[in-house]
């Protein structure tokens, strides 16, 4: 895989992101290298390697989910900088450039 300047800008605009020249220079040489040892993991011979699921033996202890109520409806709203009758109020906070 080839590391250009079109594919930093392509991975930059996916990611929501944006690059002076300093900074693309260097995220080309660091993703270079990362291409570079994947290409190098091809290589690695895996045969009879079982893979791996979980990467230790430990297990998650959950407890049981028990309903409770905690606060009362109008206690939750009380603090609220804005409220609607029975909702919270906040700002739009994902927009779109598209």
């Amino acid at each position: 895989m080839i590391v250009d300047n079109n594919t930093i800008n392509r991975l930059a605009i996916l990611a929501k992101l944006q690059f002076d020249e300093v900074e693309m220079e260097s995220i080309t040489s660091e993703l270079e290298k990362i291409v570079l040892m994947c290409e190098q993991l091809k290589n690695v011979d895996t045969n009879g390697i079982e893979p791996l699921i979980y990467m230790t033996n430990a297990q998650n202890v959950l407890r049981d989910d028990v309903v409770s109520q905690e606060i009362n409806h109008e206690d939750a709203l009380k603090n609220a900088p804005k409220r609607d009758s029975d909702f919270f109020r906040v700002p739009k906070v994902i927009e779109s450039n598209e």
